[in-house]
Order: structure tokens, then C-alpha cells, then sequence
């Protein structure tokens, strides 16, 4: 991964949010991809390698494990951060846009032309639309991810046994999930996190609301 461009890239979203935008980048920062990076990625890696199944027939561990993880909570999680933080690269391409046809307009016009964009920066206008709507949508984001993981994993916990009898299972089979204790322990922290992250995004739109 290439930190540089990744550091150039909180940069700019820091400089164009407001103080709750900032507060909102930190917890994602922080609570987010750096627990999901540092840590959790490890504690999901044996899922599948770990379910043991109180048999031997062939294919009733996969089918069971299938049914009762239809997709890992990672890559639950990895989609639900590049969704959540594309927003706010949008915005950061607006204002480039912005500060593009500024000094296409001074190019054009000379540097006695009246300016466009005096701050390209300032959330007037189309800029201050696209910021609304990328905090609507992240706030979106995290509630919809929120139901799939409560659709999927009920209360967003993990018994220490389930119970399968699917085919080709020759009977009700009792699965062992490995670490349920650990792994409840990082799903809670990851949706108590995202509801604040939904929280500070609500917060900040009608912050922007209340100001204009």
C-alpha cells in the first residue's frame, strides 16, 4: 500500500470537512480500518480451517459452514469501508474540479478576471450539495451493513455450537465455531463504531443545514 498517496488523501478530506467531518475520519481511521487491518483480519483467518463438525462425511462441514456464514464478516466489513469513505473522496474531487476551472477562467481571462471560485474550497453551491448527499450516503451505508449483519448473524453475536442438518449431512451434526467469544467481542466493537460514525454523520448534516 502505498502511505503516501493514502496520507495525501486524509489530508485533503481534513481540510475540506468541518469539525465533526474530522471527529467522523478519525474514528474510521482509528477504530475502523486500523482494527480491521492490525487485527481483526487475524482473528477471522481460521473461520473456515477451525469449523469442526462431529463428522466425516464428505461435504457436511463446507455445506454447514456455507449456510451458517454465507459471507465472512471481513469481507462484510472490507466492502462496507470502501463504501463508506468514497464519499469523501467525491468531494475532494469536486473541489479539484473547482480549482481546475479557476485557473482555466484566470488562464482565459488574465489575472484581472473576475474569479469564479474565490475559495474553491467553501461549501457554497453544488460543492455544499455534494457534501450533504456524501454524508446522507455514508450514514446510509452504515445503517444498510448494520441490517446485513444483523440478517445474517442474529444480534450480531456467534453461538459456541450450531446445529446443522443440511444434505449431505446423515443426521443433525453439532458444528464448533473456533474463537466465538474473541470474534463476538470485535463484531460488537465494529457496530458500536459504526453507529457512532452514523451518529457524527447526522450530526454534521444538520450542522450544515442549521449553518446555511
Amino acid at each position: 500500500m502505498n502511505w503516501g498517496v493514502f496520507e495525501g488523501l486524509l489530508s485533503g478530506v481534513n481540510k475540506y470537512s468541518t469539525a465533526f467531518g474530522r471527529i467522523w475520519l478519525s474514528v474510521v481511521f482509528v477504530f475502523r480500518l486500523l482494527v480491521y487491518v492490525v487485527a481483526a483480519e487475524r482473528v477471522w483467518s481460521d473461520d473456515h480451517k477451525d469449523f469442526d463438525c462431529n463428522t466425516r462425511q464428505p461435504g457436511c462441514t463446507n455445506v454447514c459452514f456455507d449456510h451458517f456464514f454465507p459471507v465472512s464478516h471481513i469481507r462484510l466489513w472490507a466492502l462496507q469501508l470502501i463504501l463508506v469513505t468514497c464519499p469523501s473522496l467525491l468531494v475532494i474531487m469536486h473541489v479539484a474540479y473547482r480549482e481546475a476551472k479557476e485557473q482555466r477562467h484566470r488562464a482565459a481571462g488574465g489575472d484581472n478576471c473576475r474569479c469564479i471560485y474565490p475559495n474553491p474550497g467553501k461549501k457554497r453551491g453544488g460543492l455544499w450539495w455534494t457534501y450533504l448527499l456524501s454524508l446522507v450516503f455514508k450514514a446510509g451505508v452504515d445503517v444498510v451493513f448494520l441490517y446485513i449483519f444483523y440478517h445474517f448473524y442474529r444480534n450480531y453475536t456467534l453461538p459456541r455450537v450450531v446445529k446443522c442438518e443440511l444434505s449431505p449431512c446423515p443426521n443433525v451434526v453439532d458444528c464448533f465455531i473456533s474463537r466465538p467469544t474473541e470474534k463476538n467481542i470485535f463484531t460488537l466493537f465494529m457496530v458500536v463504531t459504526a453507529c457512532v460514525c452514523v451518529v457524527l454523520s447526522l450530526v454534521e448534516a444538520a450542522y450544515l443545514i442549521g449553518k446555511r
